[in-house]
């Protein structure tokens, strides 16, 4: 695998994967666009563990006091947010189930078949849509602290349609979370935390299958280690970015970005078919 696609889609990667925009779909119209071979498995699974790192990096300390307050041990220093709700860690195991699950009956489909621009393109338009509406409807009047079982189990359901390419993980859990009052910083945040063991375990699944069938090619340690790397590094600047951004800003900019893509893609479709 060449080099500079290395550093490319690792970029795409961490970019696309914590900004509301699908790094599924991106990483699979990649190739398809600009004419490359599919990267396959090994390589996703390092972009999985780079993007993991990352949001492992930036919310470190939450999920420290998060853990230690699942079993009544205080922290100094602790967030008054995450302190509020001393039973987080089960809220996010709860919000963990409803993904897991989807993963394990259609991972397949999810690899291979849903991987087609007219099913990316139309996801990236009908979530940008929800997207849209959760910003018009949700009163932005509840933080992580108010996060209760009903807001983790709906959450976690809205994260299940994750696996679909083209549906973006952050985007369809934050805007249920805004359907859920959360203000749109508690989203982004409930969101990235409810990512993590969901990033966590496809991760080693597929790191799992990976080693049962020989581990990483001698040809592709270097661009797996590189791919980790780069992903790892713009993945957390890009959480601190968007953090930031939504502090004072709405999901706007991002609803036009997947309506214009999608559009581009369907209609890319329809005159280019996918590379063999």
């Amino acid at each position: 695998m060449p080099i500079y696609q290395v550093i490319i889609l690792a970029i795409v990667q961490g970019i696309t994967e914590f900004l509301p925009v699908s790094s599924s779909a991106h990483l699979a119209l990649a190739p398809w666009l600009l004419g490359w071979k599919d990267p396959g498995l090994t390589f996703d699974i390092a972009l999985h563990f780079g993007t993991l790192l990352a949001v492992l990096g930036y919310f470190f300390r939450d999920w420290v006091q998060i853990v230690a307050q699942a079993f009544g041990i205080h922290l100094k220093g602790e967030d008054a947010e995450l302190a509020r709700n001393p039973k987080l860690l089960w809220l996010l195991a709860l919000g963990s189930i409803p993904v897991g699950i989807a993963g394990y009956i259609f991972k397949e489909q999810a690899e291979t078949t849903w991987r087609n621009p007219l099913i990316v393109g139309t996801m990236l338009i009908a979530i940008g849509l929800v997207m849209w509406a959760a910003e018009r409807v949700s009163r932005k009047d509840r933080d992580v602290g108010a996060v209760n079982a009903l807001d983790a189990g709906i959450i976690g359901l809205s994260q299940a349609l994750a696996i679909v390419p083209g549906t973006s993980r952050s985007g369809i859990t934050i805007s249920t979370a805004l359907f859920r009052n959360l203000d749109r910083v508690a989203a982004a945040r409930f969101s990235f935390l409810l990512s993590t063991p969901a990033i966590a375990g496809a991760a080693g699944s597929a790191y799992h299958h990976l080693h049962k069938n020989g581990g990483i090619p001698p040809d592709m340690k270097m661009p797996f280690l590189l791919g980790i790397l780069i992903s790892a590094v713009v993945g957390a600047g890009v959480i601190a970015f968007f953090m930031r951004f939504l502090r004072h800003r709405s999901l706007y900019p991002f609803i036009v970005y997947r309506i214009i893509f999608g559009i581009i893609v369907l209609a890319l479709a329809f005159f280019r078919p996918p590379t063999g």
